[in-house]
């Protein structure tokens, strides 16, 4: 009980999160004082941990009295004489749509602050920035020329504070936006702390761009307890990849979508050019994001023009021409992995995560019970630097190249990990991968494999597995996300030449729903165990622009967990003896 005590002391104390603590069980015991060897994750209700030197596991129940999740406190804003609204900050407001009692309601301010872009001392208006009922900072416009400056540094949205349980929140761009629904009437409005970002890639965010929406996390329990979220961002390329991106991590079935007029960029252009009812009526008006369900014809027209000028285009690619001519990788979709034990199918998808993590910045969260982390990560630094984690035939990666490879890991990987042994169920992991699209932006995730997840009593196997896969499939397709599940195959007879054929999708266990529900359907397959070549069938593909079906051959080097396209024998310049498989085995993890 003690030592629970110090957990949960503990967790109050990092907040919710993962963190390394000293091991309360096996630090006094130690030659080395102050090693921090206890990895700890902490949500609202437990407190998970696993020690890497004792080997300790378990599970801590945190009582809702005993613990309030701690936040990073926001730095307050250096201090600064700001004034009531002067008469012309109310006539520069008045131009705009916006009354003194709005910009009153919003806390706004004047000042004298330099601005660069003016370069001169100049009237101001004030954008305060709190959170939970303090200032933190603050951003501030010139009224005479457009030029910006801010006060500390914003974080949250802006008129956060405001947001009310229960009421439909609207996200906004700028503070003007935000200010112009509040003209209309409406109270739970917000705007974006930076505006756009200002990097997109095929209307897309950059994936650098990623910790630019740290926002939302912050804002997480206002926004799940919204009616619906409206999004209403500025029609440029920029506004538009931002509502996408927002829209993804929140989660495109929550999420409705404003359409302007065709005059006007923006809800304060709405204002100034058409009044407050034009704004009330596009609101009240205001569209789902289209995931599932019945729509209009016209709101898939922009994406038909776009398809019709430039064509389907594909998914990302896999690294490899010769699979990237069957399979490439799109947002939204569900690929079933399957394949005979020990074939590499988990050692694939690896590679194909790497792969895009290192050349297209993605993020992905990686739910497999089948490899403790530590051995996992050790892997994915392998494939990543190309080098083999532990000492062997061929010389290791360096220290420094090893902290490398973790920042690599850390910067595109998050793990959801059962560490008290519990089996997960298929609404928690869908839980923790949201968290992960949310906090991290995660653009894919991989479960591995399906029989470590708790299935209901209540219905068939194959009901089960009918259902669980359209859950998926739907959190995929809202999110945004690719999601690769891995699944194992029924026992398969060997044929007449005595070898036993690759699987496919009506050959796992369980359900034909595998074949069924899949976007894509992908077998590894080692036709000769004893040869480093692994085969890669794809024996479903939903759509064409996707991929194909079709087999591609790929080798595999156990030293450093990698594939090549070519036949490279990993222990050819190696004296004798020369890999030891007795030794390391097959694989050195």
């Amino acid at each position: 009980m003690k030592i629970e005590n110090s957990l949960i002391g503990t967790a109050h104390k990092l907040g919710v999160g993962q963190h390394r603590v000293q091991c309360p069980f096996c630090s006094s015991t130690r030659r080395k004082k102050g090693m921090k060897d206890l990895s700890i994750n902490v949500d609202d209700s437990h407190v998970l941990y696993h020690c890497h030197h004792c080997e300790e596991t378990g599970k801590v129940q945190i009582e809702t009295q005993q613990f309030t999740p701690r936040k990073k406190p926001m730095q307050l804003a250096v201090k600064h004489d700001y004034s009531d609204l002067s008469g012309n900050a109310i006539a520069w407001l008045r131009d705009r749509g916006i009354s003194k009692e709005t910009a009153d309601k919003a806390g706004l301010k004047t000042s004298t602050t330099y601005i660069r872009a003016v370069n001169a001392e100049t009237e101001c208006v004030v954008f305060p920035y709190t959170n939970q009922g303090q200032q933190y900072a603050a951003k501030i416009r010139s009224l005479s020329d457009k030029g910006f400056s801010c006060n500390g540094s914003p974080q949250s949205f802006f008129n956060v504070d405001s947001v009310a349980t229960n009421d439909d929140l609207i996200i906004c761009e700028g503070e003007m936006d935000a200010l112009s629904f509040i003209e209309a009437g409406y109270e739970s409005v917000v705007s974006v702390p930076n505006g756009a970002v200002m990097k997109v890639v095929d209307a897309q965010v950059d994936p650098e761009d990623d910790n630019k929406f740290k926002f939302l996390w912050d804002a997480k329990k206002k926004i799940d307890l919204a009616a619906k979220i409206i999004i209403a961002t500025d029609c440029d390329t920029a506004g538009q990849a931002m509502a996408e991106e927002i829209a993804r991590r929140i989660g495109k079935d929550r999420c409705w979508k404003i359409e302007f007029p065709e005059d006007c960029k923006d809800a304060n252009d709405v204002l100034v050019k058409h009044g407050k009812k034009k704004l009330d009526d596009i609101t009240a008006f205001c569209k789902p994001w289209p995931v599932a369900g019945l729509y209009d014809a016209d709101h898939f027209y922009k994406q038909l023009d776009d398809i019709y000028d430039n064509g389907m285009g594909s998914g990302a690619k896999t690294g490899y021409p010769n699979v990237d001519d069957l399979y490439s990788i799109v947002e939204g979709q569900l690929t079933v992995v399957t394949g005979h034990p020990s074939s590499g199918k988990s050692e694939f998808i690896d590679q194909i995560m790497v792969n895009l993590a290192a050349r297209e910045g993605w993020k992905f969260g990686i739910c497999s019970f089948e490899n403790e982390p530590r051995i996992h990560i050790a892997k994915l630094i392998s494939k990543y630097l190309e080098k083999p984690f532990f000492q062997g035939m061929t010389p290791r990666m360096t220290k420094d190249e090893l902290e490398r490879g973790k920042a690599f890991i850390q910067s595109h990987f998050s793990f959801v990990y059962q560490a008290d042994g519990s089996m997960a169920t298929v609404e928690g992991i869908i839980e923790r991968l949201k968290v992960a699209v949310m906090r991290n932006g995660i653009r894919g995730a991989i479960i591995d494999p399906y029989n470590y997840i708790a299935k209901s009593r209540d219905i068939s196997e194959t009901d089960w597995i009918s259902d669980m896969l359209t859950k998926l499939r739907v959190f995929a397709q809202s999110h945004g996300i690719h999601l690769w599940f891995v699944a194992h195959p029924t026992k398969m007879m060997r044929d007449q030449n005595g070898k036993i054929p690759p699987p496919k999708g009506y050959d796992i266990s369980g359900s034909a729903a595998w074949f069924a529900k899949a976007d894509v359907g992908l077998t590894v397959h080692r036709p000769d165990p004893s040869k480093t070549e692994s085969q890669i069938h794809i024996w479903k593909c939903r759509f064409s622009w996707v991929g194909q079906q079709g087999q591609a051959s790929l080798y595999f080097n156990p030293i450093t967990s990698t594939y090549t396209n070519e036949l490279d024998d990993p222990f050819a310049d190696m004296p004798e003896p020369r890999y030891d498989v007795k030794k390391y085995g097959e694989t050195p993890f």
